[in-house]
């Protein structure tokens, strides 16, 4: 098999490419990454030198592709399929685009801040810090909610690859600043990405290790 996804199933950014990987059935060898272990760690590192996943490593066109959305623009220029996730139409790419990286720096940034705190020394928190992003947070949700009221997917009406980027994005949001009955587009939103087939795939594949999330508020 010519492809090989390294990544972690917890990892948000990891999700994304996975839904992609599985929107189009695209065949895959995948590859679990613990940096707490040291072979596991030092064998990605020669994949990643940043140890940032995912990496993509495809042995037929003899490239690695490093970074979520790099990762899925790599996969729908060479290995495309039924779902074009990156439209052909530039004004419509260029507003899938736009969305994804909404996603991944108002949504996911802020989330993981978050997250990231939970896991420092009591005595090094950043109170001050998860505050902001809470704050971040509910003004991204504002956007969305505007934005979702009049939209069935997030760039219009077919799945593409902001909704990869979403997916991960809302799902965990919610868990560290719960969505509530403030934002009514947001949760029919995120409830219909949890429906999709390949990101309902992806959550169930990560039930196993969501024991090792460290902020779970719903």
């Amino acid at each position: 098999m010519s492809l090989t996804f390294h990544f972690h199933p917890l990892a948000s950014f990891c999700w994304k490419p996975l839904i992609a990987f599985y929107e189009n059935e695209i065949p895959f060898t995948p590859v679990i990454v613990d940096l707490g272990d040291e072979q596991s760690r030092a064998a990605f590192l020669k994949v990643s030198p940043t140890g940032k996943m995912p990496a993509l490593r495809d042995d037929a066109r003899k490239r690695t592709v490093l970074e979520s959305t790099i990762v899925i623009e790599y996969l729908a220029a060479h290995y495309p399929g039924p779902v074009e996730l990156i439209p052909a139409d530039i004004d419509l790419a260029l507003a899938v685009r736009q969305a994804d990286r909404f996603y991944d720096f108002y949504v996911q940034a802020p989330m993981q801040k978050i997250v990231g705190d939970r896991l420092r020394p009591q005595d090094n928190t950043d109170p001050f810090g998860v505050e902001e992003a809470r704050a971040q947070l509910r003004n991204a949700y504002a956007i969305v909610e505007e934005e979702m009221r009049s939209k069935i997917w997030a760039a219009g009406h077919t799945f593409t690859m902001a909704d990869c980027a979403a997916s991960p994005a809302l799902f965990y949001a919610n868990k560290v600043e719960p969505f509530g009955d403030k934002y009514p587009a947001v949760k029919r939103y995120h409830d219909r990405l949890l429906k999709r087939p390949s990101f309902a795939r992806v959550v169930e594949e990560a039930q196993p290790y969501f024991k090792l999330f460290p902020y779970n508020n719903g």
